[in-house]
């Protein structure tokens, strides 16, 4: 069963917790593992899958452990919904299976690892219903809603103590994605992807985009992120005195400097430098004091959250 779902300690305490990196670049361009549609849930149909998966993990745990920070481990499912899983021959109950079965792989790794110096809090991974990086197939809030509600039944029916919607890229998705999280009495964390200019590709700015879902659902999100885009795409959005800011308690940015466009038509995969982004998650934490959830999106790996770790934690208080 869950451990921390109604009192996250992410929220709570003032540690870093750090989390992981990119999934799917990694698996794909590091390890030669092909990923049918970027879908890495159908991993968990094979012992030799899982176990690709668990090794990946652990690769995080043995950070959080060495930085002494606390950890959020995001379930495999970010392709796990209606139409992504119906392309890879899942419907409506295999998908609400390998949701709780993804949820259930990560139990005995928080139950081998968890402490009072490494919290680690498992997260039901959402992704968009379209495309990461452009709004395809538009919903209303209440259509998403519907959409989005039975894998977030399924994960609040599972050992997980909140989703996370990650690359969401307008605002009548993450709204419905909110809804539906409320419906389940599951604590949700929404992540919006930007372009260069540090807005959602329908030229909503981050500020007003959390605004609208704040004043939807009576501000039920516990927090919001920012993932899938370079540190120079967005800082200069990040106005510390605005009362919207202070609801952003997550970063995980990409290696990669190159626009959206760019990375869908590179044939090699843009590491950047690790060392750098950890530098830029530095200057970010000293302009917003809220930020606590800290990991890398596509093209990062265990080196870059690594060096995020250390330039990073002698920024948060000890716990």
């Amino acid at each position: 069963m869950s451990r921390y779902r109604h009192n996250l300690p992410q929220r709570r305490d003032g540690r870093l917790f750090l989390t992981d990196g990119g999934l799917e670049t990694t698996l794909i361009f590091h390890q030669g593992i092909d990923l049918p549609d970027f879908a890495a849930f159908p991993l968990l149909e094979r012992p030799e899958g899982q176990a690709v998966l668990l090794a990946y993990f652990e690769t995080y745990v043995a950070l959080a452990v060495r930085h002494q920070t606390g950890l959020v481990l995001e379930t495999v499912t970010w392709r796990a919904n209606p139409d992504w899983g119906a392309r890879l021959g899942y419907d409506a109950a295999a998908l609400a299976d390998v949701n709780r079965r993804a949820a259930a792989m990560l139990e005995p790794v928080r139950l081998a690892h968890d402490s009072a110096t490494t919290p680690i809090v498992v997260s039901g991974c959402v992704g968009p219903r379209g495309d990461g990086y452009t709004p395809t197939l538009v919903m209303s809030p209440s259509y998403a809603e519907a959409y989005h509600q039975p894998q977030i039944e399924a994960l609040a029916g599972s050992s997980a103590d909140l989703v996370t919607a990650f690359t969401l890229n307008y605002v009548d998705e993450a709204i419905g994605i909110a809804r539906a999280a409320r419906h389940a009495d599951m604590p949700v964390v929404l992540s919006f992807t930007v372009e260069t200019d540090g807005r959602l590709p329908t030229g909503t700015t981050i500020g007003e985009a959390i605004e609208a879902v704040d004043a939807d659902t009576d501000g039920y999100p516990a927090y919001y992120m920012i993932n899938c885009a370079h540190p120079t795409h967005f800082e200069g959005m990040l106005h510390a005195d605005a009362p919207w800011a202070a609801r952003i308690r997550g970063l995980r940015a990409n290696a990669s400097c190159r626009s959206h466009a760019e990375l869908n038509e590179a044939t090699e995969l843009d590491t950047g430098n690790p060392d750098d982004l950890g530098s830029w998650y530095a200057t970010l934490k000293q302009r917003l004091p809220q930020l606590t959830v800290l990991g890398g999106c596509c093209g990062t790996d265990h080196r870059h959250v690594d060096a995020i770790g250390t330039a990073c934690r002698r920024l948060f208080a000890s716990t």
